[in-house]
């Protein structure tokens, strides 16, 4: 397990879980003065994409794809950026990959001043946004992130202009076009996160499920302390819209956290999900199959960790082999009379407990 301490709390989780939460995504609608090139540069890119997957899958070294790449959209660090994607898509997907959107990406570098084709300018009531036209000149647009982002978004392009920072950036075009940022971490954390009164040294579990959200908190010693279920049936009916059942999920969260901040929980356990290999597992239940399609698990795993560290809360990532189903699950179930998800959440905090970051620390 390694650590990372941000502003006021520390995440700890296995590697590929903190490489995950180095950056925040902020996002905008952006008005562009020629859409129409933007788009011509989506297509472009989306495609590049396409057959990045291609040359990923015979193992083409990185120089040589974006050679190749290139030819179809002629910057660099585009074609760069396409193929990272490209293997990234096969990585989380295997080798059936449908590419329907389009889209533009570019990597961030504190080398390129930030980012070298997507950069923005803060003025004082929006931001600027230029992109990068690979057969011309760059594309201007106007970004609304809210005043509150401002603050954040000068220190960055400040840390930018310095070679201090670099952010990716991405223009997407699900509705309207939209600007999303990847802001570092410790930056937003500075910007955003609240002071939480030291607690008892209490420890949540957290299990996350398509319909309810499952909590218990021990102490130090392993005692439960007390639980918690939060409920959110209805997300999972036929036709129940999408982002509003997001909405009910993540409401869920902020109460759960905001409960434990009051009883004075200091560390927050989650399943470490960046652990798990392979796809989602589909039951014989056409309703149980269609809560799984619908439930991005990861997503709220994001939001709830980003959420707790805002909070000052310490967040652990653990290991969750052996916190669903096996004999130790069964042993829970039938000694302190839990369902499965109180009992998963129960083993999620002894999991917590056991990381170095809490062993060792004597009891108030």
């Amino acid at each position: 397990m390694l650590s990372y301490r941000m502003m006021r709390s520390e995440l700890t989780g296995s590697k590929e879980a903190l490489g995950k939460f180095q950056f925040v995504t902020i996002s905008s609608r952006v008005e562009f003065e020629d859409v129409g090139r933007v788009v011509k540069i989506a297509h472009y890119y989306s495609r590049a994409v396409k057959a990045g997957i291609n040359l990923a899958l015979k193992g083409v070294p990185l120089n040589d794809a974006v050679k190749e790449l290139y030819r179809i959209i002629p910057y660099a660090f585009y074609a760069e950026t396409a193929y990272k994607q490209a293997l990234a898509l096969i990585k989380n997907g295997g080798n059936k990959i449908e590419i329907r959107r389009r889209w533009i990406a570019c990597k961030g570098s504190k080398a390129d001043r930030g980012n070298r084709g997507i950069k923005f300018h803060v003025l004082e009531d929006h931001v600027e946004v230029k992109v990068k036209d690979p057969w011309g000149r760059w594309i201007v647009g106007r970004a609304y992130f809210g005043r509150k982002y401002l603050p954040l978004l000068r220190e960055l392009e400040e840390l930018a202009g310095k070679g201090e920072e670099g952010y990716g950036a991405v223009i997407s075009f699900k509705e309207k076009p939209m600007i999303h940022l990847q802001i570092p971490l410790w930056l937003y954390l500075k910007h955003f996160s609240v002071k939480k009164p030291i607690g008892y040294g209490l420890i949540a579990g957290f299990d996350l499920n398509s319909d309810r959200l499952n909590v218990v908190v021990i102490d130090r010693d392993g005692r439960i302390v007390t639980t918690r279920t939060y409920w959110y049936p209805e997300v999972t009916r036929p036709g129940f819209p999408r982002e509003k059942g997001k909405a009910l999920r993540l409401n869920a969260l902020s109460n759960a956290l905001k409960f434990l901040s009051r009883i004075g929980v200091d560390y927050v356990v989650f399943e470490d999900l960046f652990l798990v290999k392979g796809r989602r597992r589909f039951t014989k239940s056409k309703s149980g199959n269609r809560r799984i399609s619908r439930f991005a698990k990861r997503q709220l795993l994001t939001h709830g960790v980003i959420k707790s560290l805002r909070l000052g809360f310490n967040v652990i990532l653990a290991n969750p082999k052996g916190t669903t189903n096996s004999k130790e699950h069964e042993k829970v179930m039938k000694e302190r009379g839990f369902d499965r998800h109180t009992a998963s959440a129960y083993l999620i905090a002894l999991r917590g407990l056991e990381t170095n970051s809490i062993k060792g620390v004597r009891s108030n």
